[in-house]
């Protein structure tokens, strides 16, 4: 700052040409310069300055009522998603108790169905074993009729010599013979 002030100083000392110099005392010549600007700007600057205002002022307030027109528009929105939401919600809770009662439906459903199932496959089961009790018995009388015949005839075989096994022939070729003529 000293050596601005000292150039300002030094252009003091130059000869001045008639009437036109240099001001060399810095605070003097500041207040007039900042005095003249402040009044050139105040007299012409003040109706730009007004129209500036007034037309911010404008864009404020027309923001304002947009901002006004938008939230009155969001509240109705909200209000009738509001609506909605109720609306829905209800719909959910009729859907709930329709779905619980539907699930109760089936699950007795299910139960009914699984009861018969496992009835049916008790009647199988008792079937089953009834079926192989039968086999196993027949299967245990045939063999004791094979044991049976086995027997007899090894004691046939063993009792019965040439005679008696002619005679035994006859008898049956003769019991044959009038069961014979009896079916015919």
């Amino acid at each position: 700052m000293k050596n601005v002030t000292d150039s300002f100083l030094s252009l003091g000392y130059w000869p001045s040409a008639g009437s036109f110099g240099f001001n060399t005392d810095i605070f003097a010549t500041n207040l007039i310069n900042l005095s003249v600007v402040l009044g050139v700007l105040i007299f012409f600057g003040k109706g730009v300055l007004s129209d500036l205002l007034d037309n911010r002022k404008q864009r404020i307030l027309k923001t304002i009522r947009n901002s006004e027109e938008l939230r009155e528009g969001a509240l109705d929105q909200l209000e009738k998603a509001r609506a909605r939401l109720r609306k829905v919600e209800m719909e959910a809770d009729q859907f709930r108790m329709t779905g619980y009662s539907e699930i109760e439906r089936e699950k007795l459903n299910l139960i009914n169905a699984t009861s018969k199932t496992l009835e049916q496959l008790e009647n199988y089961k008792n079937e089953t074993i009834h079926f192989e009790q039968q086999r196993a018995i027949n299967q245990v009388r045939q063999r004791v009729f094979q044991q049976a015949l086995q027997g007899a005839l090894g004691t046939l075989n063993s009792c019965l010599n040439n005679e008696l096994h002619l005679r035994t022939i006859s008898t049956n070729i003769s019991m044959f013979g009038t069961v014979k003529e009896i079916t015919d």
